[in-house]
């Protein structure tokens, strides 16, 4: 822990407020939706779209000032997967995103979370890298310049993006695959 950060809250708190940020950004993905749905690519949509996306890294910085917690280690990136793919999903079924990509993304987020799980079974904790977070702003902004006004009609641009985001995916998951074969021990890999 740096000496900037001051503990307050035990590694086993729930009740946080970057676990409380965390929570709002799945609360206010409904909304969001909604709004993709019924008002498309305007104003409003993209600002609460950018609160919805900016509250992920405010929830880092908040944890990362008081002490990150293991419910926030579980919540943070759950949360994220269940928001990114609900608005991929949504922008699908309006043909606004091809489905194929977000299969792709969502076949990763599911092989990934078995394999942590499967980990974990063997006593491995396979960490969270910063390119995750990289992946996770791809995604984010692979969302953004379809409900961004000044970029809605680009398609080019949107499938650049989406594919870009599921490259950086993919490229993410065989890192994580990669640090928990290393972490095993020889007898554990054969």
């Amino acid at each position: 822990m740096s000496p900037k950060t001051q503990r307050s809250f035990g590694e086993t708190a729930i009740l946080t407020p970057a676990n409380l940020i965390t929570v709002g950004r799945l609360v206010a993905t409904p909304y969001f939706i909604w709004l993709m749905v019924n008002w498309g690519a305007s104003w409003t949509t993209f600002i609460v779209g950018s609160i919805v996306g900016f509250s992920d890294g405010l929830d880092g910085l908040v944890a990362r000032r008081q002490g990150s917690t293991r419910s926030g280690a579980f919540l943070d990136p759950l949360i994220d997967k269940v928001v990114v793919l609900s608005c991929m999903a949504t922008l699908a079924c309006l043909d606004e995103m091809s489905w194929i990509p977000i299969g792709i993304i969502a076949a990763r987020e599911l092989w990934m979370s078995w394999y942590r799980t499967l980990a974990a079974k063997q006593g491995i904790s396979i960490p969270a890298r910063k390119n995750a977070k990289l992946k996770t702003v791809l995604q984010d902004f692979a969302i953004a310049v379809v409900i961004f006004p000044p970029t809605h009609s680009l398609i080019w641009f949107h499938s650049i993006m989406i594919w870009a985001a599921t490259a950086m995916t993919l490229y993410t998951g065989l890192e994580y695959y990669l640090d928990g074969r290393r972490m095993q021990t020889p007898t554990e890999k054969s």
